[in-house]
């Protein structure tokens, strides 16, 4: 008789179950509806702000917005099995604040880097309330 695949054990079946039980909650839903949203937001704001001229802080505003929606609806849809991943959404907010700063080339103008550095500021936040979501459940 072979044992069941560790996914199966019911220690995990039951910590992956308090993790669904918690992204179920309003105040999770939210929190996730937000972040798709920053995300969304943060991938169109070079043609919305008008930065498309500035390619490199425009490439990074597109791939890290698309990167915080793909993250949000992973949370939305599976939070049990993408938890762990969590810490990315602030992380990569955390990068879009910085950008107007770090990316080469021609320097933003106030509107890019208001957008970007609010955009980035939301990405953390709420990244940061889907790190605690889990956690909230055994405290």
């Amino acid at each position: 008789m072979t044992a069941p695949a560790i996914e199966q054990h019911p220690d995990i079946a039951a910590l992956r179950a308090r993790y669904d039980r918690a992204a179920e909650t309003p105040t999770a839903q939210l929190v996730e509806g937000l972040t798709l949203l920053t995300g969304l937001y943060l991938a169109m704001s070079p043609w919305v702000v008008g930065f498309t001229d500035h390619g490199g802080l425009a490439a990074s505003s597109l791939f890290s917005g698309v990167a915080v929606a793909l993250l949000a609806l992973g949370f939305a849809s599976a939070y049990g099995r993408t938890h762990g991943i969590a810490w990315v959404t602030p992380v990569i907010g955390v990068w879009t604040i910085l950008s107007p700063w770090l990316v080469s080339g021609p320097t933003a103008d106030a509107s890019a880097v208001t957008s970007t550095v609010i955009a980035g500021a939301l990405a953390v936040l709420f990244g940061l309330g889907m790190l605690t979501m889990g956690m909230r459940r055994r405290m």
